[in-house]
């Protein structure tokens, strides 16, 4: 059996007047994340490891910010667009291992919501999927508040 292993990593600054949404979830909060499409940090950070894990290029390849279909686009539709990239090439998802770093919102009690809002995206089981939230101490632009960073690792598997 033949395994693979994906590097995910994103981020995104905050902007006023749009929602904050993580992994598919709309999550309460003064501000949104700023991006092309709806800025969904984690979808992306999942889904430049899951090109990765197959060395497919990155996100921007595959949905470039500058191309007006991807214009406020469902980050869930293009990690469901990469995963089925990645199940034509044999490969099924194994487990996703994820880390959000943000001083806040308080993400706890999302996490459930949002693991089983990618498990149903990737047609996977919720406890294949790990979404951890941390801060960075006050360090740095996320510390600073200014946006939401994410870490992504994928295992893929051979069909």
């Amino acid at each position: 059996m033949s395994f693979r292993i994906g590097l995910g990593y994103d981020v995104h600054p905050f902007i006023e007047n749009r929602p904050l949404i993580l992994g598919g979830v709309t999550i309460p909060h003064s501000a949104g994340l700023q991006g092309h499409s709806d800025a969904d940090v984690l979808a992306h950070a999942i889904t430049d490891a899951l090109f990765g894990a197959l060395a497919l290029g990155d996100i921007g390849t595959h949905f470039p910010d500058n191309d007006p279909t991807y214009k406020n686009a469902d980050s869930l539709i293009l990690l469901k667009k990469s995963y089925n990239i990645v199940e034509h090439q044999g490969y099924i998802i194994q487990n996703i291992d994820t880390t959000i770093i943000a001083e806040k919102p308080r993400l706890n009690p999302f996490i459930l919501a949002i693991k089983e809002s990618i498990a149903d995206t990737l047609n996977c089981q919720a406890s294949q999927i790990s979404v951890k939230a941390t801060t960075s101490e006050k360090m740095g632009f996320v510390g600073r508040e200014e946006g939401i960073a994410v870490h992504a690792v994928v295992l893929l598997r051979q069909r």
